[in-house]
């Protein structure tokens, strides 16, 4: 059983920055995934980015350039930035982990910006 606990979210104003903090517990194997994706209404879901334990590092089209992502494989704790923040970045983030055993999900913390 893993257990992810999401922080950050909330309203933001266009041209400003997000920060999104995610910390995984529980039965964790390696090698794995952690990052955040996101799901605006009508449409999937889509990654922002992710980090693996070794190091790879992989980010979605929509926010590349404009996202930083770090991780403490130690503590399980993900972090991604995203800058120049647009209306179109207003959806519901989602804490995500993949392992060999499958996908988690966090509850998902929405995200707004304002133009």
């Amino acid at each position: 059983q893993v257990q992810l606990v999401e922080s950050g979210g909330g309203l933001v104003q266009a041209g400003g920055s997000l920060r999104l903090s995610c910390t995984a517990s529980g039965d964790i194997s390696s090698p794995n995934f952690m990052g955040w994706y996101r799901q605006a209404p009508g449409k999937e879901r889509e990654l922002v980015a992710k980090r693996g334990d070794s190091g790879t590092t992989l980010y979605g089209d929509a926010v590349n350039g404009r996202a930083t992502i770090s991780r403490d494989v130690i503590r399980m704790t993900v972090l991604v930035e995203v800058h120049s923040l647009k209306p179109e970045d207003t959806a519901v983030y989602y804490c995500n982990l993949f392992t060999a055993q499958g996908n988690s999900w966090g509850q998902g913390t929405q995200v707004t910006v304002s133009s």
